[in-house]
């Protein structure tokens, strides 16, 4: 997934969740024949996601990314 790029994996992304909008319907329809699929589908938009905000947070400049550096001392 990472060689892909921002559009492809945006494009994915929508596929997805419009896959997983329609098992869910079918879910309650009882209509589904394979119910672990919400599952990998689920894992799927997860993975998709997590992707596309490591590139995010890859483009922004270091103060942006919320870096150790950047963050108050936590008091105990």
């Amino acid at each position: 997934m990472r060689t892909l790029t921002r559009e492809e994996l945006e494009q994915r992304l929508r596929e997805a969740r419009e896959e997983l909008f329609n098992l869910k319907f079918q879910h309650k329809t009882g209509q589904l024949g394979n119910p672990l699929r919400i599952r990998e589908v689920r894992k799927d938009v997860a993975r998709l996601v997590t992707v596309l905000e490591e590139g995010e947070v890859a483009g922004a400049p270091a103060s942006e990314t919320g870096s150790a550096d950047a963050q108050p001392a936590r008091r105990e």
